[in-house]
């Protein structure tokens, strides 16, 4: 059986790559750009654990372990530090702690001033996850290509999935899977929504700084090399498959990080970029079967990347034995005929 998986980003690499991994000798990876080309490359590179309900956390932990093996320079596991400051958003922060931690999840209230720079008089609550971090997505992705390539899986770049000659496929195509799935008669609920990121200056920055988030408002950063990367969601949600900078809000964006980490003050944007999400009504992905012969690994609405190794792992066995080590039933394109919430504070990160 050949089995072609469509889309050679983290999530389409990661199908492969634990296809490959469980013993199947004929799979195809495909994809009409370049390896890595698109939403994989532009994306943060946060990789967390705390989420809010056991099937994500679940994701998480899995991944997480994958990452922990790969370690440095594809993933740096500085911590993922979330700040409250306002007394709902305390409450907040506290309840989802003590959820995680249920779960299983090392999470832990901390002082945030453990972080040298950060401005924290106006902190009312923080917790902090040590196990998580940030990583390289393109490097990640590309070093799984390179194994699948050792294993014999067959990578095609700038081919289209039609072109390819396959007994069952994958669609693992980000915000383009919905175009790619109507090719096979499947409609996905999914649409692109644009968001960009920002980089400063070279700054001399401490090397164990975690991703620092917001609760409240969202805003986030972390350390790339010399620089930070910066995100926000955008004040009017860009829906479509544009992936213009948005210069308007680089003020607001210096603003807001002069605020929290001082050192920072008085920096500029060197660079940005944009990206698209591939949303789904619920902000959560589709995974699995949506057809005969057709499974779907998509629609991570900002997640793909820090989800992609247990996704990818997942998938394969599902595929290779009808069902799978991590539960993917809240996932099933199904859940959309009965209808499904609508995204949620999940959807910031």
């Amino acid at each position: 059986m050949r089995i072609v998986v469509a889309g050679a980003g983290a999530a389409g690499a990661s199908v492969a790559y634990h296809l490959a991994l469980l013993g199947t000798r004929d799979v195809v990876l495909c994809d009409r750009g370049r390896v890595a080309g698109e939403s994989t490359a532009r994306a943060m590179g946060g990789v967390r654990q705390q989420f809010s309900t056991a099937a994500e956390v679940r994701l998480a932990q899995e991944s997480t372990r994958f990452f922990e093996e790969l370690g440095p320079p594809y993933f740096d596991q500085v911590g993922y530090l979330f700040l409250a400051t306002t007394p709902d958003g305390r409450e907040t922060l506290e309840a989802r702690q003590r959820l995680q931690r249920e779960f299983g999840v090392p999470v832990e209230l901390v002082d945030p001033s453990y972080v040298r720079g950060l401005r924290t008089e106006d902190v009312l609550a923080a917790v902090l996850c040590r196990k998580d971090g940030v990583a390289d997505p393109a490097a990640v992705a590309r070093e799984l290509v390179r194994r699948c390539g050792e294993m014999g899986v067959q990578v095609l770049e700038q081919t289209h999935v039609e072109q390819v000659r396959g007994d069952l496929y994958v669609i693992a195509c980000g915000p383009w899977s919905a175009g790619v799935a109507a090719g096979f008669g499947v409609e996905l609920p999914i649409r692109p929504l644009c968001r960009q990121l920002l980089a400063t200056a070279d700054l001399d920055l401490p090397p164990d700084l975690p991703m620092v988030v917001e609760a409240e408002t969202g805003f986030h950063f972390r350390r790339r090399d010399r620089r930070l990367v910066l995100a926000m969601n955008d004040p009017d949600p860009r829906w479509g498959f544009a992936q213009e900078v948005d210069d308007s809000v680089f003020g607001d964006r210096l603003a807001r990080l002069a605020h929290r980490f001082p050192p920072a003050a008085g920096t500029d944007i060197d660079s940005a970029w944009a990206g698209l999400y591939d949303m789904t009504p619920d902000a959560h992905p589709i995974l699995g079967r949506v057809a005969d012969g057709v499974f779907a690994a998509c629609g991570f609405s900002g997640h793909g990347f820090m989800q992609s190794p247990a996704v990818g792992r997942a998938v394969a066995e599902e595929i290779l034995t009808g069902s799978s080590s991590i539960d993917l039933s809240p996932y099933r394109l199904e859940r959309f005929a009965d209808g499904a919430a609508v995204p949620g504070e999940e959807l910031v990160l």
